[in-house]
């Protein structure tokens, strides 16, 4: 069978906000196909598949509030458990 999933992860340079980057990388069997990134702001596809899916996840701004909104929201989070 194929499987498409998605993988989040916080990147940290230091404990300040600004210095993190949330990352969602998309894949299509075991193949990363786009992604978002907080620095970016924005989804980036990695080929003709990715592309598309980047340009239609792009074009939907309540899901991308909420991906920028997820450094605060669960990166944030981790530093100040540890």
């Amino acid at each position: 069978g194929f499987m498409e999933y998605f993988l989040s992860r916080c990147e940290f340079n230091s404990s300040d906000l600004k210095d993190i980057k949330f990352i969602q990388s998309l894949y299509y069997n075991k193949v990363e196909f786009a992604r978002f990134s907080s620095s970016l702001g924005k989804f980036v596809g990695y080929n003709e598949y990715g592309v598309n899916k980047a340009e239609d996840l792009n074009n939907n701004p309540s899901y991308l509030a909420l991906l920028r909104a997820a450094k605060e929201l669960f990166c944030k989070l981790y530093i100040d458990f540890a």
